[in-house]
């Protein structure tokens, strides 16, 4: 059976090798299973005649049965267009070319019964349709009115008459063929509870719909069953994580109890305690521990962290907490330093800048057991850096690390796996994270530490820029800094790099006298360093930066971020940017700059901004502007290749199916009952094809 969904398009009528050969290199598709799986995109309503007197603006498009009375050719040259008189018995329209104009010509047949579908527009007293298309009326389409499908095509496919008309022809010479043979993929007891239509109808309506009922039927079907395998595959994984993978016991706990009586620095926030508490948990449970910590920009990530180190080293283990930049490896050991010393525990930095004499002291001191704590960058991936007993590991901002460097640092026992804990900054939507860490375990952090004030969002215009600057003037003579942010979206492009450039010696003619720093991606790593360490003590005023500030740089007298050509950064970097500031108690602001004229989503982007500070909000308008794939970066890429469902549209559908799949787990982990059998060989087909979709472990 599964060889007929195998079958090379090429052996299709109407296809043959030249066309098939097309096709594989523009839709990606090769088979009859693929052909069956580019599904339209959208449908053209042709349920419906219109008399022309009963046009109206505001519909979207319209099919109307009328004759051409005249034929008329306007203009010279590239100004030149076609246009015809078309009528019916109420009343005459205009049907406009202003392409391919002798070919049109030849198929403009006067007083011959044609179907013209397209959008309406009303010019003077009389509408017009530009493009339409035209088409001599046949017996069937006035008895059977119907949902066109319009599918993916390009422009090479066009040339070859494989246009959205042309795959359809093709795919209703395919489906009588596939249909008998397309199996049911889900029990017939999920199909009655969830009121689901069939795999095979579902099929056959999503590209020849018989109905609008039908096709939003077909469209749920196809939508759920997509979801249900997706997590049924990452609950299975979780599942055998679990039955695989036993965890080593972690559960002392006198340091941290003495660490909260004696050296805590501030009251922990609710949030901060529940994750805590769920933490402990994995850690003490002997399953091992796959946990994704999400809080936002200065929720506090770094002290949760650091008790649940508490936990482990107190257990006899050690520890390692790894980040993608050596400023933010800098910044996390500079933060917990003075929190290790206290507690006697010892601490270290590996980075790619650590001097040899230095490594090789790390080096000895994690084989003997001596170091309790390492932090560092990918260098702690390197096959020289071995553990006595690395108990718990910790990854920040995980999405910048691939699968195998995760997996590398999992390996790093040989007897046992250790705990793996990952944090991220950057909110997921529920539905996203469900969905890119399904085979997680998911802490949120959704609170903001107490007494941090919230931080004022403006957007202001090129030509509000005097008023700005007075406003930084007064900021920085109350004894604050200045963050002012340019877009650098790759660091070799030079117009970036000039307008950067400018910027900096903008600020210098407004600000004489005032010491200003700089800081981008082409600077040395010691240059680098130096300019932020000059900002950090305060000995500049203004750091004119490109984005390289944007993740984990921490300055609490810092108060304002502006961030120049705000229209040309995602949602999700503006927020990162903007939690650079409000690190301190002071009231702190960002200023959005931007030309006057912006497009719709730009306009979006920055009044989300100006709205609300809260990142998982933040997130969910970025997944509706952006879609999942640019969120979910290339380590995901594979897992939100959805032929039918979407993220941002269909959060419902894909709760449900995970809580159908979970319960089905629940009662029968490995698929081998009969009701099962469906879904056991479903789950076998697709193991064929299986794509290596980021996991941590």
């Amino acid at each position: 059976m599964t060889g007929f969904f195998d079958t090379k398009i090429e052996y299709l009528k109407g296809v043959g090798p030249q066309r098939a050969a097309l096709l594989n290199k523009e839709l990606d598709v090769f088979t009859f299973g693929e052909l069956l799986q580019h599904y339209p995109f959208r449908y053209e309503d042709r349920t419906r005649f219109y008399k022309i007197r009963e046009i109206q603006s505001d519909l979207q498009q319209v099919q109307v049965i009328g004759k051409i009375i005249s034929v008329q050719s306007i203009g010279e040259g590239r100004k030149k267009r076609l246009v015809a008189q078309f009528a019916d018995e109420t009343g005459i329209m205009e049907l406009t070319w202003f392409k391919g104009l002798n070919w049109i010509g030849k198929r403009l047949v006067k007083g011959v019964s044609m179907v013209a579908f397209g959008k309406p527009q009303r010019f003077g007293g009389r509408y017009s349709m530009a493009h339409p298309d035209l088409e001599p009326l046949s017996g069937t389409q006035e008895e059977e009115p119907f949902f066109q499908p319009v599918y993916t095509t390009t422009e090479k496919l066009r040339h070859r008459f494989l246009d959205s008309k042309g795959i359809s022809k093709i795919l209703k010479g395919l489906l009588p063929l596939a249909l008998p043979k397309i199996p049911e993929t889900l029990p017939l007891p999920i199909l009655d509870s969830l009121k689901l239509v069939s795999k095979r109808d579902a099929i056959k309506e999503i590209h020849f719909p018989s109905g609008s009922d039908a096709l939003r039927k077909a469209m749920y079907r196809l939508k759920f069953e997509e979801f249900f395998f997706l997590q049924l595959r990452l609950l299975k994984l979780k599942l055998a994580r679990t039955e695989k993978f036993r965890g080593k016991v972690l559960d002392q706990t006198q340091l941290l109890t003495r660490f909260y009586k004696e050296m805590l620095p501030f009251q922990l926030t609710e949030a901060q305690k529940r994750v805590i508490k769920e933490i402990y948990a994995d850690l003490k449970s002997g399953l091992q521990m796959n946990r994704l910590v999400q809080g936002d920009v200065g929720s506090g990530k770094t002290i949760v962290a650091f008790i649940c180190l508490l936990v482990a080293v107190d257990s006899g283990y050690q520890t390692c907490l790894m980040a993608p930049t050596e400023i933010l490896a800098n910044q996390h050991y500079e933060g917990l330093k003075d929190f290790s010393e206290q507690m006697g525990l010892k601490i270290a930095l590996l980075t790619g800048s650590s001097s040899k004499k230095k490594r090789e002291e790390i080096h000895r001191e994690l084989v003997s057991g001596k170091l309790h704590l390492l932090v560092g960058t990918h260098a702690l991936l390197e096959d020289v850096v071995k553990f006595h007993r690395l108990g718990l590991a910790i990854i920040d901002e995980q999405h910048r690390f691939g699968v195998a460097q995760r997996a590398k640092l999992w390996a790093k026992n040989e007897d046992f796996y250790p705990h793996v804990l990952v944090m991220t900054a950057t909110p997921i939507p529920r539905t996203l994270a469900m969905t890119l860490y399904g085979d997680l375990d998911i802490s949120v952090i959704d609170e903001l530490p107490i007494g941090r004030k919230v931080i004022q969002t403006v957007h202001r215009y090129d030509k509000d820029r005097l008023k700005v600057f007075g406003f930084l003037r007064k900021q920085i003579e109350q004894g604050r800094q200045v963050y002012i942010v340019y877009p650098l979206i790759e660091e070799s492009e030079k117009s970036d790099l000039k307008s950067l450039m400018d910027g900096y010696e903008s600020i210098c003619r407004a600000f004489p006298g005032y010491p200003i720093g700089i800081l981008h991606g082409n600077m040395k790593a010691g240059d680098k360093d130096f300019e932020m360490t000059r900002f950090s003590k305060g000995e500049t005023k203004i750091m004119v930066a490109t984005t390289v500030i944007e993740v984990g740089v921490n300055v609490p007298n810092a108060s304002v971020m502006v961030i120049e050509n705000a229209e040309r950064f995602g949602l999700s970097q503006l927020h990162q940017l903007r939690g650079r500031v409000g690190r301190g108690a002071e009231q702190s602001y960002c200023i959005l700059m931007s030309k006057y004229e912006l497009g719709k989503d730009s306009r979006v982007r920055l009044e989300t901004m100006v709205r609300t500070t809260n990142g998982f909000e933040i997130a969910d308008v970025d997944l509706r502007l952006r879609g999942p794939g640019d969120l979910s970066g290339t380590q995901q890429s594979g897992i939100t290749d959805l032929k039918m469902a979407d993220l941002s549209k269909d959060a419902e559908i894909l709760v449900q199916a995970r809580e159908v799949a979970r319960k089905i787990l629940e009662k029968d982990p490995h698929l081998s009952s009969a009701e099962n059998k469906p879904i056991a060989d479903q789950v076998a087909r697709l193991r064929k094809n299986e794509l290596n979709w980021s996991r941590i472990s």
